[in-house]
């Protein structure tokens, strides 16, 4: 009998060792709440993630399965420790699940290098953090240029601009992030995701630590990117105020897929 790696977790007295070495199972509760007929650009198949501080194991995945379709908008919504950040960064590539598949744009991130991770973060997914990876010594309009030049979209500076512009910082192109509100920052993010033309938008507690007027101001951009350029968003977040802006609300707890219902 095949026995799923999220099953396994469920089973008490069994160890990591085993989980990571059993069979994965397949599960259609990933499609359930998908929208309709629509392709799925992202593919998360039973996946486990450990992690290993000497003796210590902490499991942050529990068997996870969850799909979602070219141009949805996901909040991923848990309490602090739900697996939801963990999550995210696995969508990102820039960590491998311990046992599962994690699918994006095609491309199983579980099985591949990091130089072809790298590579679908410069095609496909654009990412903004809680930490805004704006470089620090370079003002907004070269932040800009640099990210479009690292996802081998170069543009000019007259774009450059309009993306700035379009996110309300047209006349802080020349600022530099240390000159900026934390709002203006998360926004000046925004404008180097707009530069680099992705099909997927990560983004994780990007209104964390904002008042409530910039959050606004921030999630009105990402619904009118959404809105206007079909981006498939997939948005980490414990405010319900915030997940309510989705088309999509998936809820995670000690590492488990525990709700998923669409509210649009």
């Amino acid at each position: 009998m095949e026995v799923s790696l999220g099953t396994l977790l469920r089973m008490p007295g069994v160890p990591v060792a085993a989980i990571e070495s059993g069979t994965a199972g397949t599960s259609d509760a990933r499609r359930a709440a998908r929208q309709p007929g629509a392709e799925a650009i992202i593919q998360v198949s039973d996946v486990i993630k450990v992690f290993r501080e000497g003796d210590v194991e902490t499991i942050a995945l529990r068997g996870v399965d969850l799909e979602i379709a070219r141009g949805e908008f996901v909040a991923l919504m848990g309490r602090s420790g739900s697996g939801k950040s963990t999550l995210l960064h696995l969508l990102a590539g820039s960590d491998r699940p311990t046992a599962g598949h994690v699918i994006v744009g095609g491309v199983d991130l579980s099985r591949v290098e990091e130089s072809e991770r790298a590579r679908l973060r410069g095609s496909v997914l654009g990412i903004v953090f809680q930490s805004q990876n704006l470089v620090p010594f370079l003002d907004l309009e070269e932040n800009t240029l640099l990210a479009a030049s690292l996802a081998d979209r170069p543009v000019d500076r007259s774009t450059a601009g309009e993306a700035l512009a379009r996110v309300g910082l047209g006349e802080r192109a020349h600022h530099r992030p240390a000159q900026l509100s934390g709002g203006e920052q998360q926004r000046a993010a925004l404008a180097t995701v707009l530069v680099t033309r992705p099909a997927v938008l990560l983004a994780d507690e990007i209104t964390g630590e904002l008042d409530s007027a910039n959050a606004t101001i921030l999630l009105d951009l990402v619904s009118e990117m959404h809105a206007v350029e079909s981006l498939t968003i997939v948005l980490a977040t414990h405010d319900a105020e915030v997940a309510r802006r989705a088309d999509r609300i998936v809820e995670l707890l000690d590492g488990r897929v525990v709700g998923d219902r669409r509210i649009r």
